[in-house]
């Protein structure tokens, strides 16, 4: 099946172009072929970058091209605000124009709430409407779509996926922490991730208990939140225990991201909203112990997967995060419980297999017993452009184009 993809991706900041990159990666594993029509900025094999978020040309630009690269289907990852102004009207225009060509879209809306509040059903009943197929990661979030719109035949419930890896072993020593306990806070920063209430009672933590350290690791985006970032390193670099803080700064490599989370002993996401967490995912990937805030989405992968605990109040930080750090069995437990989770449940493996039957579903071809097939060039074979060896991603996306017009 060839699924085409209009999302961000790498190495575009954003966790919507992460999750695009792993899914693109299990589905060409299994044989199915992709592209992905992005952002000026993303690279890749088979990325086409081509808008600007804010172009008013978005819906017209992605059609033209996508449809030219002869999809069977095509996935749309939403996000509010990646596709042009007001929270991303213009999307809806591009899921018209596919209607109109007869060309199936499954939309995978990686934000809803509990509650719905005016602009985002004005914005979502177009595309659940429009869409072939919904794909939503949590139960609650298929219910609020199905109070709002009904539709519930086409909304599936697919989790997020989470690589399976094994955690880099010598991570600690690497950070020179070796021998310590390590508290992570990751992630942009910004508001609503609340890591000003971890800082802010980080010094009863260390106060508690002498090998604990606090890791902060992660970067502004833009100049976004710009108060808040000031006022939060203003605060850190205050505490009366900087001593026992670390602060790592960048944009980080996987490899350097997956050290960092290696050495954690806790990840701790404070979040003050939303809807989901590739930060959990990535925790659970490296099978981390999470002690998470209770939103809905929080507390219902800590419950399935076993890994995490949900702090109902914030005077019950100290305690949880104490609990873990000082347990160690609780905490090989949760490690345990991670692994098997990912392995049986929300590795990427499987969770591009739960894909490809819901493309299955919307997808019709007069072929009969027709049997797609398609296996991924090898290195060093000779193109169907007339090189020895693949082309560059931008002059192969030149290419294919060129032979299409």
């Amino acid at each position: 099946m060839r699924i085409g993809f209009v999302s961000t991706y790498p190495p575009i900041e954003c966790g919507i172009a992460t999750y695009t990159e792993s899914l693109t990666k299990a589905l060409r594993a299994a044989r199915n072929e992709t592209f992905v029509v992005s952002q000026f900025g993303a690279q890749g094999e088979r990325v086409f970058a081509l808008y600007q978020p804010q172009s008013p040309s978005f819906a017209a630009d992605v059609f033209y091209t996508s449809t030219r690269l002869t999809p069977d289907v095509m996935h749309i990852q939403h996000e509010y605000g990646l596709y042009g102004t007001q929270k991303g009207v213009e999307l809806i225009e591009l899921i018209l124009r596919y209607r109109l060509a007869g060309l199936p879209v499954v939309t995978t809306l990686h934000t809803v709430y509990e509650r719905l509040q005016r602009d985002e059903r004005i914005l979502l009943k177009p595309i659940v409407e429009n869409s072939q197929a919904v794909i939503v990661h949590e139960a609650f979030q298929k219910d609020t779509l199905v109070d709002a719109f009904g539709m519930a035949e086409r909304i599936h419930v697919i989790e997020h996926g989470v690589r399976e890896i094994e955690p880099i072993q010598d991570a600690k020593a690497k950070l020179g922490l070796e021998g310590k306990k390590v508290i992570l806070l990751a992630g942009y920063f910004r508001p609503s991730k609340g890591f000003h209430k971890i800082v802010e009672r980080f010094p009863e933590i260390a106060a508690r208990d002498p090998d604990v350290v606090l890791v902060v690791a992660g970067k502004v985006r833009n100049i976004e939140f710009d108060d808040y970032q000031r006022e939060f390193f203003t605060r850190l670099n205050a505490s009366p225990v900087l001593d026992r803080i670390r602060i790592l700064r960048g944009q980080f490599p996987q490899y350097t991201f997956d050290t960092i989370l290696s050495a954690a002993d806790v990840m701790v996401l404070p979040y003050e909203r939303g809807a989901q967490s590739g930060m959990f995912a990535q925790a659970l990937a490296l099978q981390r112990p999470v002690v998470a805030s209770n939103l809905r989405a929080f507390r219902l992968l800590a419950e399935r997967s076993g890994a995490g605990l949900v702090v109902e109040r914030d005077e019950d930080w100290v305690e949880t995060i104490l609990r873990v750090l000082s347990d160690d069995a609780l905490r090989r437990r949760m490690q345990a419980n991670a692994r098997r989770y990912v392995r049986e449940r929300a590795s990427w493996r499987l969770i591009a297999r739960r894909h490809v039957e819901v493309y299955h579903g919307v997808v019709t071809v007069p072929y009969g017993k027709a049997e797609y097939v398609y296996f991924p060039e090898p290195e060093g074979h000779p193109s169907a452009y007339g090189e020895d060896r693949p082309l560059p991603p931008s002059d192969r996306g030149a290419a294919v184009l060129d032979k299409a017009s």
